[in-house]
């Protein structure tokens, strides 16, 4: 499990960055339906920044991490952590308690970097999580219980739920950082909670992130209900957080799939060439040892070798010692060496050998070779450090009996100054994975991987102070993916058959990264999609419910004035909007010296026809008459209920005369229509002219004057008002 999580960690990474952006997100959009909710402005600047911050992990991981960008990321991660701070002190504030200014960052901030002055960024990092994230994390923790003391039902738990969050997201942050030289950093760290759980500390952080965006989009949509009060937007609302949140769900899970899917790809691609590579490696080291393989074998059934092993004559010996030094200089061989079955040198290439530890019967290609069969074995000398094959064959009599061992030893320094061409780092490894021979010299004697405290004195005491520390968690069997100074890498072994010695090469997984990156860019674009859209529909369902709100308050708005404006019976405007309009019309005539007209007309013998007919008769037949007036009269006139069955026109542009004439034609109209139960109707009507120095009341009370000329002089008929006498005018203002 492990394995497979360490795997995944960029998507890991890039789950986790996205929760906190996520949840930033949602802080701001809460900040702008509550402009005067400052925190939550800062809690939003605190989750896009230390999301920002994840990502930049995520990017170290697959370019690498030089110490300035560590440093960077470090400072990054403080400062937000300081927002969090900054989002619980406001808070706090605004719950009346005393807590200390701004001014408490700055010694906070000296401490973490002062550790990281050694240019460690490890310690830097535990330190700001130490004194910041945990720190942060826990106030916020408080700020939300204390706000669900304030709150109930739904509300509270979900304060609640933001509270148990931050305080466990407190000890996933705050306490469990990464390993750092100093307690307790050095005990409970990122690598031993991934290993006691075999779960990235990474990973829990994400879930975390997750429950809070969550609990915090909650509430974004409780702040939204309560803000448009829509029973269509929150059923809407509901509908969208569970569709969101499934989009969501399944976005990820196909994007790790199709990061997994990209990645495979080229592990498939890594796994074969590194196949091919360590073949090539296992040929290069066959081609530079099978030389030397023949030859002893060569040597060993050579008569000169037998004949000095038996003990021939001086002439013979001096001619196997001849033998034995042409293969060794024909071969390219260190030392070439002629042994007894006891392990005493008979003849050597070196005239030195004589107290050589080869000779010793302890080595294990002489008792091999002693045994029948052909030895093979690499050995590192301490002494000058160098690095040999040996070569052994048994020596037979004519008889077919064992009476000694050939052996050729030669040095690897050709083949290690051959290899340090070669583009990846590989390494011959003894038994114990202990470097002997690599293209790395910084990796020299390094324990490929840990070694008890036994093995590690008694290799010390052979091989003078290994260094350390081992490159790999375990020990390779055959092929291991593994982080190797936080990158990772592929490592692949070959045993030499013939020894314990072995050939592992490591493979940079750079390309691993790459391709697994852009399953992370796909799913990091489908996933902005999916939210824009989300988001845009819960914009246009917001936007069309307050829409049909304004559209609703515009109608009643209309509907108010209409009603302000209209008679209800016939429809026509009232008293109120015909002296709004007469005042307005006379303002004209009085600038422009244009005509205006009015006539005042009632019903003749109205009250007898309620009387007679009933009073529902009587209304029908002021509508009626109301409609008929009106398709008489031009657009730009204005007809007006006056009260009862009296009613008003306003003839603007028309002088006495010309609307004198428009009555006669209406008085006409109404003569000539039969008005159902009531039968025929007359009507009188009074008209005058407005003249300087009129007032509405003075217009009005001369057309009132003509209409009751009109009645008293038989009804059903027209008066015009002449229009007052200047002078009388002139002398009335002057009195």
């Amino acid at each position: 499990m492990a394995a497979f999580f360490e795997a995944q960690l960029d998507f890991i990474l890039f789950f986790y960055g996205l929760a906190f952006i996520l949840l930033g997100s949602v802080c701001l959009s809460i900040a702008r339906i509550r402009p005067h909710e400052r925190p939550w402005t800062v809690l939003g600047l605190f989750a896009l920044v230390h999301g920002i911050g994840e990502w930049l992990d995520l990017t170290a991981l697959i370019a690498g991490d030089p110490p300035a960008f560590a440093f960077f990321r470090v400072a990054l991660m403080t400062s937000s952590f300081m927002l969090l701070m900054e989002f619980a002190r406001l808070q706090a504030i605004q719950f009346g308690l005393k807590v200390p200014g701004r001014w408490i960052y700055l010694p906070l901030v000296a401490i973490v970097a002062i550790g990281g002055i050694g240019g460690v960024p490890s310690t830097a990092c535990a330190l700001a999580r130490y004194i910041f994230g945990f720190s942060a994390a826990t106030a916020a923790s408080f700020i939300f219980v204390r706000h669900a003391r304030e709150f109930s039902g739904a509300p509270r738990r979900l304060a609640i739920f933001i509270a148990v969050g931050f305080a466990l997201y407190a000890l996933a942050s705050g306490v469990i950082v990464r390993p750092a030289p100093f307690w307790p950093a050095t005990v409970l760290n990122d690598s031993s909670f991934a290993r006691i759980t075999g779960t990235p500390i990474q990973l829990v952080r994400g879930a975390l992130a997750c429950v809070l965006a969550f609990s915090v989009w909650v509430i974004w949509g409780q702040l939204l209900v309560t803000e448009i009060a829509s029973a269509r937007y929150t059923a809407h609302l509901r509908r969208q957080f569970i569709w969101a949140l499934a989009a969501l769900t399944a976005i990820l899970v196909l994007g790790w799939t199709l990061t997994e899917f990209l990645g495979g790809i080229y592990r498939q691609n890594i796994e074969r060439e590194a196949r091919g590579d360590i073949g090539l490696l296992a040929s290069r080291l066959a081609g530079e040892t099978s030389t030397i393989d023949g030859m002893v074998k060569a040597l060993a059934g050579s008569p000169s070798i037998i004949a000095l092993l038996s003990g021939g004559s001086h002439q013979e010996e001096r001619h196997g010692r001849s033998v034995l030094d042409l293969d060794v200089e024909a071969f390219g061989a260190t030392l070439g060496i002629i042994l007894d079955k006891s392990g005493a040198i008979v003849a050597s290439s070196d005239r030195d050998t004589a107290a050589n530890p080869v000779g010793n019967r302890s080595v294990p290609w002489f008792q091999k070779s002693l045994a029948g069969q052909a030895g093979y074995y690499f050995e590192f000398d301490p002494v000058n450090m160098g690095r040999y094959y040996d070569a052994s064959q048994p020596v037979r009599s004519d008889a077919g009996e064992i009476i000694g061992v050939a052996v050729l030893q030669k040095s690897l320094h050709g083949l290690e100054t051959d290899l340090r061409q070669f583009v990846r780092p590989y390494f011959l490894v003894n038994a114990d994975g202990i470097v002997m021979l690599t293209n790395r010299p910084d990796r020299f004697l390094t324990a490929l991987w840990p070694l008890s405290a036994a093995k590690k004195a008694a290799l010390t005491g052979q091989f003078g102070p290994l260094n350390a520390p081992p490159l790999l968690e375990r020990e390779i069997n055959e092929a291991q993916w593994a982080n190797v100074a936080g990158e990772r890498q592929y490592f692949l072994r070959h045993f030499e058959g013939r020894s314990q010695w072995s050939l592992v090469i490591e493979m940079p997984t750079t390309t691993i990264f790459a391709s697994r990156f852009l399953g992370i860019v796909i799913t990091l674009l489908v996933t902005i999609t999916t939210l824009i859209y989300f988001i845009g529909r819960e914009h246009g369902i917001r936007e069309s419910v307050q829409m049909d709100r304004r559209l609703k308050l515009q109608e009643l708005a209309r509907e108010l004035r209409f009603r302000a404006t209209t008679d209800p019976l016939t429809g026509l405007y009232n008293r109120s909007k015909f002296d709004e309009v007469l005042a307005s019309e006379m303002s004209r005539a009085k600038r422009y010296a244009t005509p205006l007209a009015l006539v005042l007309y009632d019903v003749d013998h109205f009250k007898l026809v309620n009387d007679l007919h009933g009073h529902q008769t009587g209304d029908d037949a002021l509508l009626r008459l109301s409609q008929l007036v009106s398709e008489r009269i031009r657009s730009t006139d204005l007809l007006a209920r006056w009260g009862g069955e009296e009613f008003v026109i306003l003839f603007p542009g028309l002088d006495g005369e010309m609307a004198r004439q428009a009555a006669e034609k209406i008085a006409e109209k109404v003569r000539q229509m039969l008005f159902d139960k009531a039968g025929t109707i007359t009507c009188s009507f009074g008209v005058a002219q407005y003249a300087a120095g009129d007032s509405a009341s003075t217009l009005i009370a001369r057309a009132d004057r003509a209409l009751y000329r009109a009645k008293l002089n038989g009804r059903d008929r027209v008066e015009l008002t002449p229009l007052p006498d200047p002078a009388i005018n002139d002398i009335a203002s002057v009195a």
